[in-house]
């Protein structure tokens, strides 16, 4: 039996989110990543009807200490885990969650991430405007590439960007139509940090940070947490929210030689993923409703849809470039805003959006009647949650 197939017999539609809370995002001084994490695990207890009691995993992401967060908390949870603040955990946890509740190893499991980055003054991508984490993403910044401008994930996304534009023929408007949709979509949201719509024109005149890459074509960085609870699908149907089932979670890597920009766009471990996540499901890249994708800058959204399969390699800009990724195009993605727009949640917050919508919740930025939403998160660790309405 092949991967696929075991991990469609043990996984799909066996857990579900039944729980999910955020705080607001901004700048809090006054408040560190155990206060805001509380915040919003408080938040989704409370959106899922269960207590602190009712926790026996707990896995917490960015957080400085599990132990003093579960302290905090009063939790003494059966399984718990702390993992690296990188985007790629997002789509790990997750995964890692649906199989603990899967395999029987605990009943119910809190999802936590916590982040105090604006407040503590991150910058990502050489600016310190705002916009934008850390260097050292995809391996450590050192004197090999330093002198020539490698100092920061949003130099090496230039970079990959530089090439997909030689290759491809990609031009700067393909591009800013991922960074004008989605804060169109963020002028729905009214928890977006950036509501204001810009045009393309706009877009285009805004300076550039790393060329080919403009301030626009960069994340936000804020303070601001997000918290899941799930739980196993005969349990979720019993609880307050209508349950959101995880037809399917995947990952794949590609780690050797990832210091340094990857000539196929991390396609291999796009494919592989893909491949293992609509097995799972039992669907295929056009059967989803809408799409969440991981957006620390514009490029990553062209790479994800091509790695996925949602169009041609090299076709990205083109196909983007069509509207399809518009509240009212075929695939409507990032409906919060996403990372460019909304907040930086490191893919947590897009996670909530699904769930969200499956749910009806959305209001203005309300998918029509979405029945399956995808995460796809791009990186030298490649990560996807299939979300569905119903468990098959």
């Amino acid at each position: 039996m092949s991967k696929s197939e075991t991990s469609r017999r043990t996984l799909s539609g066996k857990a579900a989110v039944v729980g999910v809370g955020t705080t607001r995002y901004g700048k809090f001084p006054d408040l560190n990543a155990y206060d805001l994490g509380q915040w919003a695990l408080r938040e989704a207890l409370d959106d899922s009807g269960l207590t602190y009691a009712d926790l026996d995993g707990l896995i917490v992401n960015r957080i400085p200490s599990y132990g003093r967060f579960a302290e905090l908390c009063g939790l003494d949870p059966r399984y718990t885990l702390a993992t690296p603040g990188h985007g790629r955990f997002s789509g790990i946890c997750i995964q890692t969650a649906a199989l603990l509740v899967t395999t029987g190893a605990v009943n119910t499991v809190a999802l936590v991430y916590a982040n105090d980055g604006a407040s503590a003054g991150t910058t990502y991508g050489g600016d310190a405007s705002g916009y934008g984490g850390a260097a050292g993403a995809y391996g450590s910044t050192d004197a090999h590439w330093a002198p020539y401008g490698m100092t920061s994930p949003g130099a090496f996304h230039a970079l990959m960007m530089q090439r997909h534009r030689h290759l491809y023929g990609t031009t700067p408007a393909q591009l800013g139509e991922i960074a004008v949709t989605f804060r169109r979509h963020a002028s729905l949201n009214p928890g977006a940090v950036k509501r204001q719509p810009f045009s393309l024109d706009d877009y285009l005149a805004a300076r550039f940070i790393c060329e080919p890459l403009r301030l626009l074509d960069y994340c936000l960085i804020n303070d601001g947490a997000v918290a899941m609870i799930i739980t196993s699908a005969e349990r979720a149907r019993d609880l307050r929210q209508p349950p959101v089932y995880i037809r399917g979670a995947a990952q794949a890597s590609s780690f050797t030689g990832s210091s340094f920009p990857p000539e196929d766009f991390w396609a291999a471990p796009m494919q592989e993923a893909a491949r293992d996540v609509y097995a799972m499901a039992g669907l295929g890249p056009h059967d989803m409703d809408g799409l969440m994708i991981y957006d620390n800058f514009t490029p990553t959204v062209l790479f994800t849809l091509e790695g996925f399969g949602f169009c041609p390699r090299g076709e990205g800009g083109r196909w983007i470039a069509d509207g399809h990724l518009r509240l009212e195009g075929a695939f409507p993605t990032n409906t919060s805003g996403g990372h460019l727009s909304e907040s930086y949640l490191q893919g947590w917050g897009l996670n909530v959006e699904a769930v969200r919508q499956l749910r009806g919740q959305c209001g203005e930025r309300q998918i029509s009647n979405p029945q399956t939403i995808q995460y796809m998160a791009a990186s030298p660790v490649v990560t996807s949650v299939i979300y569905g309405r119903t468990p098959a």
